[in-house]
């Protein structure tokens, strides 16, 4: 079946085109930087100031070009980048993750959620490990979606399907998890960032939680639906073997010794979080609320993970010695050197455009302007749904994009009554639901790679083309709970967090 003629391919095809003319994500900060200094000059030069709707106090624009502007961006280049709120938690969680990942155990796990299914739930069962997976971060691309293909192709099915259905989970479902992960840590810091041009707030990374926890079931039914209903209905009746076989007949590795951690390091977390005066309950008050478990939660999750690794990893004869383990930490190190060099410029860039008031101005001008409109919040948030939805098109980084949109649109958006929280909640929802269709996103290749395995002569359209109902229906879904949750007015993570901004 071809769908290079269609209008949906030729729209997409020229998305690609247009997409591929933008630079590097790093490249991009660099250049916003540049831009942001020239833009402060030329506002501070033509007076652009603004009325602090709440303080009534008049913010002007500053020029970074002046002789304090340049003195500030020398002596505070190393603080903005040490002091930038998503470095140290994203690396702290990636070397606990990153060790699970490194000792197989992530592998071992993914692997046994997929086999154990059979018959009608071996797609759903794909498609909510694939949403697990991103708790490894990428993992789920290497991992689950060559191993989908397999399990498929030998349940007699077309192996295209499982690998359209783990890639709808991993990616499409990016946002949505049982447990927070380092993608939580990324767009909590930097929304916290955000916030605090216009006032004294922060985002923890648990703030999305109960949204995404229910998100979690959503897009597992949705993704199985779609499988089941228009994806693996147009393609062929499978005629093939199972596809290759490197990597499939590995020992079963042995869990006993990792049971026996999960169940003692859960029976100590109770101990520290259930009694009134527990260790990890706020101290004042007994409160879970603003409490080290949640303050915490990040340092919590790569310690069980790290451990969890290190367990696997000797029971199963992977690790022998502290070498090997802490070979496996140190890789997952060298694995963010790309993100660590895309974070300093992201840094630079969102405190030179709070520095120069321009976002704070920004903020309040254009919150003047969406004031205009009248809109409700539930519509001003499906708005922003769609935008951050397009702009996933042409920028495929999850952190490089809001890294650019949150200075913007958090501050805006609090300022007319929406949290934080529910405007980065809105920002997942658009970001996560068209990842899958974009050439622009790292691993898309990756993926058009191990269905060409199945079909030489699969090229980058027929798989926009499978993916583009997994798309439409997250987004359309999503952006209904997010209606429906707002209307009934339910929390969307621990503390208290929720969509609008508490009145005073």
């Amino acid at each position: 079946m071809s769908y290079s003629q269609s209008f949906l391919l030729r729209t997409l095809n020229r998305i690609e085109r247009v997409g591929n003319r933008l630079p590097h994500p790093t490249a991009l900060f660099v250049y916003l930087c540049i831009f942001i200094i020239a833009l402060s000059w030329l506002s501070a030069t033509a007076q652009v100031s603004a009325l602090h709707p709440g303080t009534g106090e008049e913010l002007a624009a500053r020029s970074l070009l002046s002789g304090e502007g340049l003195r500030w961006m020398l002596t505070n280049t190393v603080s903005n980048f040490i002091n930038f709120a998503p470095v140290g938690t994203v690396l702290i969680a990636i070397l606990g993750i990153g060790l699970a990942e490194h000792s197989g155990l992530l592998g071992a796990l993914l692997q046994r959620v997929v086999r154990v299914a059979k018959g009608s739930a071996l797609t759903a069962s794909i498609v909510f490990a694939g949403v697990l997976s991103s708790l490894g971060a990428d993992s789920g691309y290497v991992v689950l979606v060559p191993l989908a293909g397999l399990a498929f192709a030998s349940a007699g099915r077309h192996p295209l399907a499982g690998i359209a259905a783990a890639f709808a989970g991993v990616s499409g479902g990016y946002s949505a998890n049982l447990a927070i992960g380092p993608l939580d840590a990324i767009l909590a810091g930097l929304s916290s960032e955000a916030v605090q041009l216009v006032a004294e707030d922060t985002v923890a990374s648990s703030d999305n939680y109960y949204f995404m926890l229910a998100s979690t079931v959503l897009i597992t039914l949705l993704g199985t639906l779609v499988s089941q209903r228009w994806v693996e209905p147009r393609l062929p009746a499978w005629q093939g073997d199972t596809g290759p076989t490197e990597n499939q007949t590995e020992d079963t590795p042995s869990f006993r010794w990792l049971r026996w951690y999960c169940g003692l390091f859960l029976l100590a977390l109770l101990w520290a979080t259930l009694p009134d005066d527990a260790l990890l309950r706020h101290q004042q008050t007994g409160s879970l609320i603003g409490s080290p478990l949640l303050s915490g939660i990040v340092t919590l999750i790569a310690l069980f993970a790290a451990g969890a690794g290190i367990v696997f990893g000797y029971e199963n004869r992977r690790y022998r010695r502290a070498d090997d383990w802490i070979a496996g930490m140190e890789q997952s190190m060298a694995s963010m050197a790309s993100y660590l060099v895309l974070m300093f410029f992201a840094a630079q860039f969102v405190n030179y455009f709070a520095w120069s008031g321009l976002g704070a101005i920004a903020a309040i001008k254009g919150a003047a302007l969406l004031a205009t409109l009248n809109l409700p919040a539930a519509p001003l948030l499906l708005c922003f749904i769609l935008l951050c939805a397009l702009i996933n098109l042409v920028i495929g980084s999850a952190s490089a994009k809001w890294a650019l949109l949150a200075p913007i649109f958090v501050p805006m958006l609090y300022l007319l009554g929406i949290s934080p929280e529910g405007t980065q909640l809105a920002y997942r929802i658009g970001d996560s639901s068209t990842n899958i269709i974009t050439p622009l996103m790292p691993y898309f290749g990756v993926v058009v790679a191990f269905a060409q395995r199945y079909d030489k002569d699969l090229g980058i359209g027929t798989l926009m083309a499978m993916m583009v109902p997994y798309s439409v229906a997250f987004l359309l879904g999503w952006s209904i709970m997010l209606v429906l949750w707002m209307g009934l007015g339910w929390p969307i993570g621990p503390g208290g967090a929720e969509f609008l901004v508490p009145a005073d």
